[in-house]
């Protein structure tokens, strides 16, 4: 398997590490490296392990650098603290992250929970528009929400707080969200009703704050906390054994450790894996060395085999008792689309494979066709999105359409109620195009996003119908 960016890199230079960086370490006396005391056979079995529980945790550092510390990067939203909003949908031209969703323009933003909790603070969203707040850990579990499914339309102020924040709910504050980790990232979306609405959907996100505690309440700060250097991102690294130095760097943000992953991390740290310490590459035995790269392979051969057996994000994504323990399934979420949402959020069917089993080819006509009975069920509304392989980007057409649904202007059902869109690379003819989904010449997968969806989506009273050979 080849792994691919998830994120467009960065370019940046090497930080100077004002302590002994876990990347790159080398023993200075500063810090000891942790000590690898397993075996070379049980190292290969473990080392696979740590690698797919790693993954999810490694891309999600690399989104940090590449919007928060490294101003260099076309992605930095502005440093920690601070929103960065975008007032039209993705196009071909932003490959920033993967499966972008093209329906709601984002509002990103980072938290550094270290020194003190934030406060979100969101205005009255009016005329029953669709927003929402997704916050996600290091771990890149879904750990809170706030919008229209969760916290409602209406004003609010919201305090975010990380793990070693013990205080009780201060004056003004309507709720409380407590993160396992000292960074979080917030994935803001907004519905867009269309290219005349971009003014109201600005001032929207304009009411959109983020403000430390202290400074919600008008009092004086807590003492500062050290600076940090974070190691560079490099890409090749991060899918080798020394992935186990930028897991090193991020576990110590991840205090106190869950108890449900106290024997795990007692079992990794047999082979040289503990907060903060530096792991040194170079200082390895030939067959530790091996076996270690083996199990890496190991990890990348099961993250490869789940992504092929993965065809819907019900169980993907959510919070850590959601997924229950299983780390294959988080990898496969970060590697086919990071940051998605918990299902009762929103959840994305789709498939690159037609009726015949065979990879869909923008060279050949298909149809999807929804029965009137069998449209997807949505509380708020349903898209198509359509997304070129292996890269997984928004797809350049004539007409400018990268996804279709029930909000698409101008769709024509049939006199019974159903729906058919036509999904290829050349039009269908002025008669069809209004419900054309264009495609690539070549390989496609198409992902249908259903907002607010119907128990039946989960229960499998519902089903994504199989794109057809026209």
């Amino acid at each position: 398997m080849r792994f691919r960016p998830l994120l467009a890199v960065g370019v940046f230079a090497a930080l100077a590490l004002t302590f002994t960086s876990p990347v790159d370490a080398q023993s200075n006396g500063a810090a000891s490296s942790a000590a690898f005391t397993a075996s070379s056979a049980d190292a290969r079995s473990i080392a696979k392990d740590a690698f797919l529980y790693a993954y999810p945790m490694l891309y999600n550092y690399k989104t940090m650098v590449e919007q928060a510390v490294d101003p260099g990067s076309k992605s930095y939203v502005g440093g920690f603290g601070r929103f960065r909003n975008y007032s039209r949908p993705y196009g071909p031209e932003n490959t920033d992250i993967v499966t972008p969703n093209n329906d709601t323009p984002y509002s990103w933003a980072w938290l550094d929970l270290r020194r003190e909790p934030w406060v979100l603070s969101v205005p009255a969203i009016p005329d029953k528009r669709y927003y929402v707040f997704q916050w996600i850990d290091l771990f890149t579990y879904n750990f809170a929400y706030v919008g229209s499914r969760t916290t409602g339309d209406g004003a609010g102020h919201y305090l975010f707080a990380g793990p070693n924040w013990h205080g009780e709910t201060p004056k003004g504050i309507d709720k409380v969200f407590r993160s396992e980790t000292d960074f979080i990232v917030t994935l803001g979306r907004t519905a867009l009703l269309g290219p005349a609405d971009v003014k109201n959907l600005q001032a929207i996100q304009r009411g959109y704050a983020l403000t430390p505690l202290s400074a919600f309440e008008h009092s004086a700060p807590p003492p500062s906390v050290p600076k940090l250097s974070f190691p560079p991102w490099d890409e090749a690294k991060a899918t080798s054994i020394d992935f186990i130095a930028y897991l090193n760097f991020l576990l110590q943000f991840t205090q106190p450790v869950d108890p449900t992953e106290i024997e795990l991390m007692q079992r990794f740290a047999t082979i040289g894996i503990a907060p903060g310490k530096p792991f040194d590459a170079a200082a390895l035995r030939p067959d530790q060395r091996a076996a270690l790269e083996a199990g890496v392979a190991d990890g990348k051969a099961a993250l490869a085999d789940a992504e092929k057996q993965t065809t819907s994000s019900f169980d993907l994504f959510g919070a850590r008792h959601d997924l229950g323990g299983n780390y294959t399934k988080r990898a496969v979420a970060a590697a086919m689309g990071i940051y998605g949402n918990t299902k009762e959020e929103a959840v994305y069917v789709g498939t690159r494979l037609g009726a015949d089993h065979q990879q869909l080819l923008g060279s050949q006509p298909y149809v999807i066709h929804f029965d009137k009975q069998n449209l997807p069920p949505a509380r708020f509304f349903w898209s198509m999105t359509m997304y070129d392989l292996p890269a997984r980007h928004l797809v350049a057409n004539p007409i400018h359409r990268y996804s279709i649904g029930d909000r698409t202007q101008g769709l024509q059902y049939g006199a019974d109620g159903s729906l058919d869109i036509y999904v290829q690379h050349a039009s269908p003819g002025p008669d069809k195009e209004s419900n054309w989904l264009p495609a690539p010449e070549g390989a496609y997968d198409v992902i249908a996003r259903i907002y607010g969806p119907d128990a039946s989506v989960f229960n499998g009273g519902w089903t994504f119908p199989v794109p057809r050979k026209e």
